[in-house]
C-alpha cells in the first residue's frame, strides 16, 4: 500500500521562532523537503538532516521551477512512497498557491494536509506594533495581490478608506501603480501607509509616508521583497518606527 503523503507547511513570515509546534514536528519526519527560495535558512535547518531538500525558488517574472512542475514533483515523490513537506513561506493558503497544489494531489489520489502557518500580514504587523484592526480605526481588513494576474484585472473598490485596511502582497514594484489605482478609486492621497520591509527578519524595516508618496519612498528608501504595503489609518497606531529601531539596536548590541 502507498504510504506516501504531501504536507503542505505555513513557514511564517521568516522567524524560525513563529513556526508552529505541528510545523516543526513535520518537518524533522520528512522525506523530502520541497522549499520556497525566501524561506529562511534557519528553518530549513530544523528539518530531518536525512531528507532531500528541493528549492523551488520563484523571482517576480521569472519562475525557475514553473507551478505546474512542482505540481508534478509533489506528485511523483508522494506516489514513491514519501513523506513530502511542500514548505512555503506565510501561510500556504494565503497567496502561496496551496489551493492549487492541493487539488492536484486530490486529483491524482494523494493524500495531503494543511498546517498553517502565520501569514506575512499578520506576523510583520505585529513586530511593527501595527494593528490591523483598531475599534478607533478600522473594523475591517483586505488581503490583495500587488501583481497577481496584473492590476487591471483586481477591482479593489471599497477595500481601502476610512474605517478599513488594506494589505497588499508582492505590491514593491508596482507601488506607483497601485497608489494611482486606490486614489482613483476615492481614496485620500493623504491616507497613511507603512511599508514593512524584511519584517521578523535580520535588517527588517518600518517605513511610513502618505498615498501619494508611496512608490517615491520606496525607490528612495530603495526597499527590496519581501515586503508588505499596509494602507488606512491603523498605520497612526503603530509604533513602528521607533520600535523596529530599537530591535536594530539590541541585534547589533547582541553580536
Amino acid at each position: 500500500m502507498n504510504s506516501g503523503k504531501v504536507i503542505l507547511v505555513g513557514a511564517g513570515p521568516g522567524d524560525p521562532d513563529l513556526l508552529t509546534v505541528k510545523a516543526v514536528h513535520a518537518l524533522q519526519a520528512a522525506e523530502v523537503i520541497v522549499h520556497d527560495g525566501l524561506v529562511d535558512d534557519a528553518i530549513l535547518a530544523l528539518g530531518n538532516p536525512k531528507a532531500r531538500y528541493v528549492s523551488v525558488a520563484k523571482q517576480r517574472s521569472l519562475h525557475t521551477v514553473p507551478q505546474d512542475k512542482i505540481n508534478a514533483l509533489l506528485v511523483e515523490e508522494a506516489q514513491a512512497g514519501r513523506l513530502v513537506i511542500r514548505l512555503k513561506c506565510g501561510d500556504p493558503f494565503i497567496f502561496g498557491r496551496g489551493g492549487e497544489e492541493a487539488e492536484e494531489c486530490r486529483a491524482f489520489g494523494v493524500q495531503v494536509e494543511v498546517i498553517p502557518g502565520i501569514s506575512a500580514a499578520v506576523g510583520c504587523a505585529a513586530e511593527a506594533m501595527l494593528p490591523l484592526t483598531h475599534r478607533d480605526a478600522a473594523s475591517a481588513v483586505s488581503f490583495v495581490a500587488g501583481q497577481c494576474k496584473g492590476l487591471t484585472d483586481q477591482d479593489w473598490s471599497g477595500l481601502a478608506g476610512k474605517g478599513r485596511t488594506l494589505v497588499i502582497y508582492m505590491g514593491v514594484a508596482t507601488a506607483n501603480d497601485i497608489a494611482e489605482k486606490l486614489i482613483a478609486d476615492g481614496v485620500s492621497p493623504d491616507m497613511p501607509v507603512a511599508v514593512l520591509e524584511r519584517g521578523t527578519r535580520k535588517g527588517a524595516r518600518a517605513l511610513r509616508t502618505l498615498l501619494t508618496d508611496l512608490g517615491d519612498m520606496i525607490a528612495r528608501e530603495d526597499v527590496k521583497s519581501p515586503a508588505i504595503i499596509v494602507v488606512g489609518e491603523t498605520v497612526l497606531r503603530s509604533d513602528a518606527v521607533d520600535r523596529l529601531r530599537a530591535l536594530a539596536r539590541q541585534a547589533e548590541k547582541t553580536k
